[in-house]
């Protein structure tokens, strides 16, 4: 995410129109219709496309500046490749998306770059994602060479500055990242996506690779890194009880369609969707005698090929809810009350129509 695109990419000359700023509360991005599909390809030297992987299927929301917006789902429902889209390390099959009032879609390479600035990913693996062939000063000082922020004095403080941040020590700056554990590695990764001063930041399941014990510093770092810099974070997990606890606002994905909308203390309390209801059931519960008495939602079946989705409701292969309405119809994504909760589903859970 940090590397932009060289000189040579995309038409010269071209200047990138700057948006006027979305203000606290105003929407910061947005997505309409995101889709995004892969192809399968056979023949000869692979040429010849036979199908699609359905990763992202007409995707929409907004997100609000100095929110927490959680993503969530079983795997292979499409949150990474969604948060993948909307940093534009996919190409859109169709959709746009707005950040800071400015449509990204389809800019090339060239008119990304200042973009890129301002929006920045967290990766699942903190392994993975740093490069073992360099030391960790040089893994932070690279965004801000790319992006001219600074002579060699100023990138050097500015790393310095980073790696105390995060709660690390401006010493470990020659040290490769083999030689920190798996908690410091992930903050290595979070200061980088913070070397550019974003203002969203993307977290791909940031701490499902870290163990029980430093998933909850980590999370607390998140947190206080928001309220002190202002940022806006759209939360990727499966565990539910971490989104719960970080997000102001829920989205459930399933087989690549938003299956519901929620402020996070409502989706909790009053799933509409029966996926959301199934998920919840599977959250483990500390107290022995509510755990008896609550019942869990087991979902028959496996989850429908992503190169073809069932009918109608994506869902309905698995609801105990299903009628014939859902085979034949996809449902829309509506209001359920007045607080922003929505849900795509014919036969809506815990549902009472306001009064008029």
């Amino acid at each position: 995410m940090t590397a932009g695109g060289g000189p040579g990419d995309g038409a010269p000359g071209v200047q990138t129109v700057t948006a006027a700023d979305a203000g606290p509360g105003g929407v910061l991005l947005s997505a309409e219709h995101v889709t995004k599909y892969f192809p399968v390809r056979k023949g000869v030297l692979l040429q010849r496309e036979v199908a699609r992987v359905h990763a992202v299927d007409d995707v929409s929301f907004e997100l609000r500046a100095g929110e927490t917006l959680g993503l969530v789902g079983e795997s292979g429902c499409g949150k990474s490749t969604l948060a993948r889209c909307l940093c534009r390390l996919h190409q859109l099959t169709s959709g746009s998306i707005r950040f800071n009032g400015q449509d990204i879609s389809r800019l090339s390479r060239r008119q990304l770059r200042p973009v890129r600035r301002e929006m920045q990913m967290i990766f699942q693996d903190p392994y993975a994602s740093l490069n073992p062939r360099k030391r960790v000063g040089t893994i932070l000082a690279d965004p801000l060479r790319i992006h001219g922020q600074g002579d060699r004095s100023q990138v050097a403080a500015r790393v310095r500055e980073l790696l105390e941040l995060v709660g690390l020590s401006p010493e470990h700056v020659n040290r490769y990242p083999h030689e920190f554990s798996g908690g410091q590695r992930q903050r290595i990764g979070v200061a980088r996506a913070l070397a550019l001063h974003p203002r969203l930041v993307i977290a791909d399941e940031p701490v499902s690779a870290l163990d029980v014990s430093i998933r909850a510093q980590v999370i607390n770092l998140l947190d206080d890194l928001q309220d002190e810099l202002n940022l806006t974070y759209i939360f990727i997990a499966h565990d539910l009880g971490v989104v719960r606890h970080v997000s102001d606002r829920i989205v459930v994905m399933y087989l690549g369609k938003i299956v519901e909308i929620s402020p996070a203390e409502e989706l909790y309390r009053r799933p509409v969707h029966p996926y959301t209801e199934a998920l919840l059931s599977a959250v483990p519960v500390p107290d022995p005698d509510l755990s008896d008495q609550r019942q869990q939602v087991v979902l028959e079946g496996d989850v429908p090929s992503p190169i073809r989705p069932p009918s109608g409701c994506r869902f309905h292969p698995r609801c105990r809810y299903a009628t014939e309405i859902c085979r034949r119809e996809e449902p829309p994504l509506v209001s359920h009350g007045a607080t922003g909760h929505m849900a795509a589903c014919h036969h809506p859970l815990n549902f009472t129509a306001d009064p008029q």
